[in-house]
């Protein structure tokens, strides 16, 4: 008989010996590999290779691990019954499920997947209802874009679309951007009837009226937040937007005004009492961790591996650099420092067991978030997709090492697929800008070709005007001369209320051409921002 064979008969005679909670769900082979059952929810895999020497060590560890599974199953389950949007956590499911399939442990895996199999028919049937929702509020933009003329109405119900939308939830990818491209559409030509009929009807001063309602609803709107460092840049913006702005009714203006600044003022209060209390909190910690690190004063208890591996050779190079001791006392010491030792080293057996045990549910853990980054990373909907792959790059990071064998491809495989959704947004803002530019040179053009326009007409009636003043101290006396004098006074002042008008008209025109130079000179960003606002 070979080693290998006996090996392998003193394994299987250990494992037909030895009882243990969850020895039902598992079973080991002629190579020693541990294998966790085949059931209805999953497929037979292989837990651990097993040898004499780790075999009891394997199993605690991989015991240990499962309820640290199931409180991750629980703690999903309890999250879910008290989360009122099941929706928000149609990733985390997903994960969850996946995770499940992939990680080491002994234990009711079955009984796990059956819970999660109940959230996930239950996110289906949210997602069916919440398609249904969606296509009738596209099909009513739909309506509204093509027939309505209640311009201010129109504007506020697609713009309660647009916030109904964002509380509907979530819907599968492929509908969703159906869905999105549609309400996209509806929206972009009803803001084109609307700057149209806005051009043909000169209401300049309802347009800035809309524009500066809207920066004032969006200071409002982030007046709350706690996103710092953008919405500090998006106040900055907002004020540059107010300032490029042309005038507007007075009293509207200056309550549109208070409102702004008390929202910016409530911001900013919030944001200087934000960083004293991270500042009193830094104080504290370090407080704390000075305490902590002054009671770190025995060895044997400590995690430090390698660290206290290496302080354990110091201390017996030490120990032969130093004489003798008391005979009395010699055992005694000596007992004592390979109690210590021993008690370390066990721990660290331990301990790498354990660690194998925790790599190789960290891959499960970040293999699931690799899934999750690429079955998203050709979504166009950017903010909610934006928000899910900081929330997997942040828990990326929270999950320790992994065996060293998927360390550089599994990260690699995680970036290009962060990077690949990223690139695909940065294109679009590109293409985005490209459309705000044309637009604003289209107004300089069709405004300046008006207000050429004007000029002449204003030219011709002044000639008009002096043609009139010669005729009538050129008019020969008779019996019409009375008449013909009347008659050339009424056009003569005609003629001066025209220019009038016109002279008006000209100086209102030029201070629009000056708003739009100013536009012209303004950066991409700030007119493509500018435009997005006025599209909402």
């Amino acid at each position: 008989m070979t080693n290998e064979e006996t090996q392998s008969n003193s394994l299987q005679n250990w494992w037909d010996n030895f009882d243990f909670d969850g020895k039902d769900y598992c079973e080991i082979n002629e190579k020693g590999e541990l294998i966790l059952k085949t059931t209805a929810k999953q497929t037979e895999r292989i837990l651990a290779l097993l040898t004499d020497e780790n075999a009891e060590a394997v199993i605690k560890a991989l015991l240990e691990k499962f309820p640290e599974v199931e409180k991750r199953v629980n703690d999903t389950l309890d999250e879910w019954n008290n989360t009122e949007d099941k929706l928000k956590l149609v990733g985390k499911v997903a994960r969850l499920k996946d995770y499940l399939l992939h990680t080491n442990a002994i234990g009711n895996f079955a009984k796990l997947i059956d819970h999660v199999d109940e959230l996930d028919k239950v996110i289906s049937q949210l997602t069916e209802q919440n398609y249904i929702i969606k296509l009738a509020l596209i099909e009513n933009a739909e309506n509204i874009a093509t027939s309505s003329q209640n311009w201010k109405e129109a504007s506020q119900k697609l713009k309660e679309f647009s916030e109904t939308w964002k509380s509907l939830g979530y819907v599968d990818k492929h509908r969703n951007e159906d869905l999105w491209a549609r309400f996209e559409n509806a929206k972009n030509k009803f803001f084109e009837r609307k700057r149209e009929h806005q051009d043909e009807q000169e209401k300049e001063l309802l347009r800035n009226l809309d524009l500066k309602m809207e920066i004032v609803e969006k200071a409002e709107a982030i007046a709350d937040s706690e996103s710092w460092k953008d919405s500090t840049e998006l106040f900055k913006s907002l004020m540059d937007q107010w300032r490029s702005i042309g005038r507007t009714a007075h009293d509207r203006n200056e309550e549109l005004w208070g409102r702004f600044i008390l929202s910016k003022n409530n911001f900013f209060q919030r944001k200087k009492e934000h960083f004293q209390v991270i500042q009193q909190e830094q104080e504290q910690n370090y407080l704390q961790k000075l305490a902590l690190v002054e009671k770190a004063e025995s060895l044997k208890e400590s995690k430090e591996w390698t660290k206290t591996s290496q302080a354990f050779v110091n201390i017996n190079e030490s120990w032969k650099s130093i004489g003798r001791v008391p005979v009395d006392k010699s055992d005694d010491l000596w007992n004592r420092l390979n109690a210590a030792k021993d008690f370390f080293f066990a721990n660290k057996r331990q301990h790498l067991e354990t660690q194998k045990v925790e790599h190789e549910d960290n891959y499960a853990q970040k293999l699931a978030l690799l899934k999750r980054a690429e079955s998203i990373k050709n979504s166009s909907n950017w903010k909610e997709t934006t928000d899910e792959m900081n929330e997997l790059f942040d828990e990326w990071k929270k999950i320790g090492m992994v065996p060293r064998a998927f360390i550089h491809s599994l990260w690699d495989q995680f970036i290009s697929a962060r990077k690949h959704f990223f690139n695909r947004k940065d294109e679009e803002r590109e293409k985005r800008k490209t459309f705000v530019e044309k637009q604003i040179q289209y107004k300089h053009e069709k405004t300046k070709s008006f207000f050429d326009q004007l000029v002449q007409e204003f030219d011709e009636e002044k000639e008009r005007l002096t043609e009139f003043k010669i005729a009538i101290e050129n008019i020969t006396p008779g019996n019409k001369e009375e008449e013909l004098r009347a008659h050339l006074e009424k056009l003569i002042g005609q003629s001066e209320h025209k220019l009038k008008h016109k002279s008006e008209k000209i100086e209102d025109i030029r201070s629009q051409l000056k708003d739009l130079d100013k536009m012209n000179n303004a950066s991409p960003k700030e007119n493509l921002e500018s435009e997005q606002e006025g599209d909402k």
